[in-house]
Formats: structure tokens, C-alpha cells, sequence
């Protein structure tokens, strides 16, 4: 059976478009520092609202499989039939949670307003991972590492402000950051405009632009997606354990206060946001399979460690555990968008959705585990998640695309 044939050869003018991946990256960044902010205020809720770890858990868990259960939806309808403007509309979303949140009197509320963030996330995510990989210029990897960094740099943010911020001055001033939604909307409007005009229409694409770049069978890409899935499972659950319980873990073992935790949650989130910039131009260079080996298995010695270390230490492990462990993403999701292509969108929101969805359900589950034993157990039974990153084992190699320039109908 012959070979399907490559993308038409590029043109000298296919460059990447930074000044649209940085805007997706600044819009990335205020998106996840307010979607940070909820989980970073889990202290004051549970104080305020007398919650327990299985409210918090849980409080997670609808922000997080609102967003997972419609990215991929979301990621599929766009493949057909892309809609510039939707990201100003997600990011209202957005707003709205945040404005509830800030004036939220008890648990239902709360929810509600977990919800809307939610929302908010489902929309950006996927669009906006197809216009970064449509202004790559065909350096994929780079351009889902400047997309993504941006998210983990207002991931990392988030809690930095909230002790700065709302800690001293209560609930209500986390109004102060509506101005970051705001702002994302009048960006995300000129690069909806940038996408309009760009956009190639999938009636009118090559076919060859929709074919696949391996000799894999559907088989073996089932395969290799369902390794790439359990991969995500290990990687966002071991990351709710320390995004969502951190804290509590800090002042628990530890004793130290709210903001000191605070601020050790800040150094582990700053340097997820540092490593996810090394996994993408890496996956570009050498190959995303060997990112993907080194940042999740590459983990295990660190996370091992990590609950019988001391206060400093535990700071050290957390860093280094983030700054492996984040490189991987990128990795992934580009290694699965060249196992299928045509479907940027609906990959694109089937593993940010994923993310999002996993991150949720093992924040309910370990919250109920906490509550029933001890959050030392957790960490405990979480620190051997990232033994799974053995499963790469079964991923097939694909070859690495760093010599080839592609066009626009080829990233779409």
C-alpha cells in the first residue's frame, strides 16, 4: 500500500507568528491565574465556610470535569467549523465565575461559581491550542511550550497573590482581579480577528494536509493514544495531590502558616511553569518520546522521596518534581496531534479535557482518602504514580520534524 502523501512543500513565508503566541500566551497566563485563585483560597473557604477535605475535593472536581467533559465537544465542533470569537465569550465566563466566587456566602454558590471557571476553560483551551499550532510555523513543540508556560506562569501566580492579596484583606478582593479576564477579552478579540483571516476552510484544504506523517495502523495509534491517556492520569493526578492539598500538607506535618504554605505552593507552580518552556523545543529537537520518558519516570526518585523529607527539603523535591514533571505535556500533546491529523481541536480539548477531568476526580478521591487516614498517606500512596511513565515503553517512535517547515493548511 503506498504511502499517503506529505503536506505541500512550504513557502519562504511561513514563519512563526510570535506576537500572536505571545498574546495566546498572556491571555494563557491570566486565564489559569484566576482559575489558580480557587484552589489557592481553599484555606480561607474551609475556615470561613466550615468545609471539610471532601468539600474542597469536591469543589474541585466540578470545576474540573466542567471543563474536561466539554473540551473535547467544544475541540470537535471547532474542527469543522471554527469560531474566532468564542474565546472573548469563554473568557466571560470566566469573569462571571470570578465575580461569584468573590461574593460567595456559602458552598452552593461556590460551586456555581467553580462552574462558570470552568466553563470559561473549556472554551479557551482547545481553540486556542489551534491557533498556536497555526502560528507555529511548523515548530509544533515551540509553539505549544510558549502556549502552555504562559498557563503555568499564571497557574504559579495565583497563589502568590492570594497571599499577598486576598489573605489579608479577605474573600471580597479578589475582585481586584477581574481586571485580568478584561484584559484577556480585548486580546483574545484582536487574535480571533488574526484567526479569521488566517484560518483555512476545511472544505477547501488539501487532503494531503489531513494525512497522517507515520506508517502507524489505526491499531496501533489507538494504542499509543490509550498509553498517552494513562500517561495524562499519572501525571494530573500526582499534580492534584500537591496543587490541591500542598498546603494543607505544609501546615499539617510542618506547622507552618497559611502564607508560608502559600508561598512554598508558588516555588512548586513557578517551576511547573519553568519546565513546561524545555519540553516542547526539546520534543522538536530530539523526539517526543524521550521527553515524554524523562519527565514522567524521571520523576519517581524525587517524588519517592519526597514524604520523608524535612520542610527544606520538601521545598527542594517539590521544585525539581515540577520543573521535570511539566515538560511532558507539550510533548504529549503534540506527539498525539501528529498521530492524528486533522483533528487539532478535538485532540486538543480530548487532552487538555483529560488534564482537567483527571486533575478533578483524584482531587475528590484523595480528598476523601484524607479525611478517612491522613494526608501524609496520600502523599505517600501519590508518590509512586509516576512509575506509569514505564507504559512509554509501548509508544511506537515517530520521527522527528525539526528540518521540516510546513504551511498553514498543514498545522490546521
Amino acid at each position: 500500500m503506498p504511502s499517503p502523501p506529505g503536506p505541500p512543500p512550504s513557502q519562504p513565508g511561513d514563519r512563526t507568528a510570535f506576537r500572536v503566541l505571545g498574546a495566546l500566551g498572556v491571555c494563557h497566563l491570566l486565564n489559569d491565574m484566576v482559575q489558580s485563585l480557587l484552589p489557592s483560597i481553599y484555606p480561607i473557604l474551609k475556615t470561613a465556610l466550615r468545609l471539610d477535605f471532601g468539600h474542597i475535593g469536591l469543589i474541585t472536581l466540578v470545576n474540573q470535569l466542567t471543563a474536561s467533559l466539554l473540551q473535547p465537544l467544544i475541540g470537535s465542533y471547532t474542527d469543522r467549523r471554527p469560531l474566532p470569537r468564542s474565546l472573548a465569550i469563554g473568557m466571560s465566563f470566566t469573569l462571571s465565575g470570578l465575580v461569584l466566587l468573590a461574593f460567595s456566602a456559602h458552598f452552593g454558590a461556590v460551586l456555581v461559581a467553580a462552574a462558570l471557571i470552568g466553563i470559561g476553560s473549556a472554551v479557551f483551551h482547545p481553540e486556542s491550542s489551534r491557533i498556536a499550532r497555526l502560528a507555529s510555523g511548523g515548530r509544533h513543540g515551540l509553539a505549544q511550550s510558549l502556549f502552555q508556560v504562559g498557563g503555568n506562569a499564571g497557574s504559579a501566580i495565583g497563589p502568590l497573590m492570594a497571599a499577598l492579596i486576598v489573605l489579608p484583606r479577605g474573600q471580597r478582593s479578589l475582585m481586584w482581579f477581574a481586571v485580568a479576564p478584561i484584559v484577556a477579552i480585548g486580546l483574545l478579540f484582536r487574535v480571533g480577528d488574526w484567526y479569521r483571516r488566517r484560518a483555512p476552510r476545511p472544505a477547501q484544504a488539501p487532503h494531503a494536509a489531513y494525512a497522517p506523517h507515520h506508517h502507524l495502523t489505526r491499531a496501533e495509534v489507538r494504542r499509543a493514544l490509550a498509553v498517552l491517556l494513562v500517561l495524562v492520569f499519572s501525571k494530573y493526578v500526582y499534580l492534584a495531590s500537591l496543587s490541591t492539598y500542598y498546603t494543607f500538607y505544609l501546615i499539617e506535618t510542618f506547622g507552618v502558616s497559611v502564607r508560608s504554605a502559600q508561598l512554598h505552593l508558588f516555588v512548586f507552580l513557578a517551576s511547573v511553569a519553568a519546565g513546561t518552556i524545555l519540553g516542547g523545543p526539546l520534543g522538536d529537537r530530539y523526539g517526543r518520546k524521550y521527553v515524554i520518558w524523562g519527565s514522567i519516570l524521571g520523576v519517581l526518585p524525587f517524588s519517592v522521596a519526597l514524604p520523608y523529607a524535612n520542610l527544606a527539603v520538601t521545598g527542594v523535591l517539590s521544585a525539581v518534581i515540577g520543573l521535570i514533571l511539566a515538560s511532558a505535556f507539550s510533548a504529549i500533546l503534540v506527539y498525539a496531534q501528529e498521530l492524528v491529523p486533522g483533528k487539532v481541536g478535538m485532540i486538543s480539548g480530548l487532552f487538555f479535557g483529560l488534564a482537567f477531568g483527571i486533575g478533578g476526580l483524584g482531587a475528590a478521591v484523595l480528598g476523601v482518602l484524607a479525611d478517612a487516614t491522613s494526608i501524609r498517606l496520600v502523599y505517600h500512596l501519590c508518590a509512586w504514580l509516576p512509575a506509569l511513565g514505564l507504559l512509554t515503553a509501548w509508544l511506537p517512535d515517530l520521527e522527528p520534524r525539526t528540518h521540516v517547515r510546513t504551511t498553514e493548511s498543514d498545522v490546521e
